[in-house]
């Protein structure tokens, strides 16, 4: 009997994804463990191994398909000495979900996209459907005097896309508007708001519409959560950098022999799950009429991508030595640029640090990454008048910012977090202890 391929929840939170790339084709062979396809999700592109043995008798979803829901149906496997065919039968009354279903709606509770009335020439739309077009694709056609009804669309599942517009050779005007929507094409629209598009438009200003990735929307939806519902408290200090420097340079010429090169950031990485140990009132997370203590320090590390930005887990920073986190650390950002990442693996953390140094930012508050309660925010180091020994001389100096969710942890506590965070950084030996 043929069995069903679905579409798999590759993490806790996971409820849609894309349907990348598939890895095999129809009529070929699998067996258990064998890599079927790779699934993007907010965050990462993963693989997807195969359950069952057997032999793809239908692909139902085609590669690149987005918003696919968890649970879909995407493929049809046949079971050994079954015949495919058949199979491929049974499976082929299920539909294939359309892909990116919210610009759809998006598309149809704006005016400018209303869809176009059809005449009796276009059975298809007197039906009850629609022509799939991107909102620049309207635009151009409109501006072209192009019929949408008359340009085949080369994009996923047929939505005419701009390079058909700029294809194609202006014919009759589009018709006018339709002068009502359906029920359905007045859902609200999760895009960009309609007066932000106006504006665009009013004032003439060139532009293109670009399409919010899953991670985009991802982001977008969390620090807006995040602004809305946690109360944040910011705590700024500035460290001396001198005596972390030179240890550093010490510690990367006993290393050099094992290919290890430590980065400040390490460092930093390492100081955070220590203060953190130190100050455990700050190792805590809200969690309604309770607190969560955590007996570990994991700190999630700020790592920007293509299209977004991510957070790679140092496990246990306290614990670790200097030279694993730092191999650690190279290891996950690569896979995380990569998009290689396991949920495991930038999911959970109970504090995180974010460095825009490398950037020249002085100072930056940054904002917390629910549901943790912390995070700290890295400066540039940079040489300014400092008070050291009771004179002014000239130090490396860095700023620090802590933010910090004010339901679960008091000024005061963050207070002590930074000061121990601080004496950790000016005073490093006791990093190694």
């Amino acid at each position: 009997m043929s069995k069903t391929i679905q579409m798999p929840a590759l993490s806790p939170t996971m409820e849609e994804g894309t349907l990348a790339k598939w890895l095999v084709k129809e009529g070929d062979t699998v067996s258990s463990g064998d890599l079927l396809a790779e699934i993007e999700t907010d965050k990462a592109t993963m693989e997807f191994e195969a359950v069952d043995e057997g032999v793809i008798a239908k692909i139902l979803v085609s590669e690149g398909s987005e918003g696919v829901k968890v649970g879909t149906v995407i493929a049809i496997i046949a079971e050994e000495g079954e015949d495919v065919a058949a199979a491929a039968a049974g499976g082929g009354a299920a539909p294939a979900p359309k892909a990116d279903p919210v610009p759809e709606k998006a598309e149809a509770a704006s005016k400018a996209d209303a869809v176009p009335a059809k005449t009796a020439a276009a059975p298809a739309a007197s039906s009850g459907d629609r022509v799939k077009a991107s909102p620049l694709a309207r635009r151009l056609a409109e501006a072209k005097g192009i019929d949408l009804a008359s340009v085949t669309g080369t994009g996923t599942n047929g939505r005419i896309v701009k390079a058909d517009i700029e294809g194609a050779k202006p014919g009759a005007a589009a018709p006018a508007a339709a002068p009502a929507a359906s029920p359905a094409a007045t859902a609200p629209a999760a895009a960009v708001p309609a007066p932000v598009a106006a504006a665009a438009q009013d004032f003439g200003i060139p532009h293109e519409v670009v399409k919010l990735s899953g991670m985009r929307k991802t982001i977008a939806r969390r620090l807006t959560e995040s602004k809305q519902q946690v109360p944040h408290i910011y705590l700024t200090v500035d460290i001396q950098l001198d005596k972390l420097l030179k240890l550093r340079g010490e510690l990367n010429a006993g290393l050099e022999s094992r290919k290890v090169k430590l980065s400040v950031n390490d460092l930093l990485i390492k100081a955070l799950g220590v203060a953190l140990e130190q100050v455990p009132e700050c190792n805590v997370q809200f969690a309604g009429d309770q607190m969560l203590q955590f007996k570990r320090a994991d700190i999630s590390v700020a790592v920007s991508i293509p299209g977004g930005l991510i957070t790679p887990i140092v496990t246990d920073a306290a614990g670790k030595g200097v030279a694993s986190i730092s191999t650690a650390m190279k290891d996950l950002a690569t896979r995380a640029k990569d998009g290689k990442l396991k949920p495991e693996e930038y999911q959970g953390g109970t504090a995180s640090l974010s460095n825009m140094g490398m950037f020249g930012i002085k100072q930056f508050e940054a904002v917390i990454n629910p549901p943790q309660a912390m995070i700290m925010a890295i400066g540039a180091g940079e040489k300014r008048p400092y008070i050291v020994d009771d004179s002014v001389q000239i130090a490396t100096v860095m700023s620090a910012t802590g933010s910090f969710d004010h339901r679960a942890i008091d000024g005061a506590d963050g207070a002590r977090l930074m000061q121990a965070f601080k004496q950790l950084i000016e005073n490093p030996i006791g990093l190694l202890a």
